[in-house]
């Protein structure tokens, strides 16, 4: 996969394949996501994956056909990244898992719309027939988003999550079907 550039509020927005040398910033990256948003699955600190780990990962999703993980960046520093994780399984090798994090300083600038198009280019290219991803129903962006790139609603975990203001949300579960 290429990279793809463009530029938005005067800056170089860019998304790329990662490399196994962004392990260290991606340690960081992950952990100041999960502190600036509630809408991910994690609390901050919580399945922890530190450089060496990121490492492996990275490695992993290069030599598996069904798995991708890309990065953003904005002026060359690393802000997101996102991920499609496929399965092993012969029944499930069809389809991957979507997720993606961006930096809230770097929010406005297109990044998820750019980490979800490269995604679903990618799907489409490699033969991938489906694309999954959950959201949480508090994150109406993200839902109206996915929805614009072809995703449809296909569940609802009732009460899935309890975030810090006490009350209880639902996980949407949505789809979307490459080639049909």
């Amino acid at each position: 996969m290429n990279p793809h550039t463009y530029i938005r509020n005067g800056r170089q927005c860019t998304v790329r394949l990662a490399e196994t040398t962004d392990a260290k910033r991606l340690e960081l990256i992950r952990l100041q996501i999960d502190s600036e948003t509630e809408f991910l699955d994690r609390e901050p600190g919580e399945a922890y994956l530190d450089a060496p780990a990121f490492t492996r990962l990275i490695q992993l999703d290069r030599d598996t056909a069904n798995r991708v993980f890309l990065v953003a960046e904005v002026d060359g520093n690393l802000v997101g990244f996102s991920r499609c994780e496929g399965s092993s399984l012969k029944r499930k090798v069809h389809a991957v898992e979507f997720g993606v994090g961006v930096l809230q300083a770097y929010w406005g600038f297109g990044l998820g719309s750019a980490l979800l198009r490269a995604s679903i280019d990618w799907a489409e290219t490699n033969g991938i027939h489906k694309i999954n991803l959950s959201v949480i129903e508090a994150n109406e962006k993200a839902v109206a988003l996915y929805e614009r790139y072809g995703f449809e609603q296909e569940g609802r975990l009732r009460h899935d999550k309890r975030l810090r203001d006490g009350h209880y949300y639902d996980t949407i579960l949505m789809g979307r079907l490459n080639g049909i």
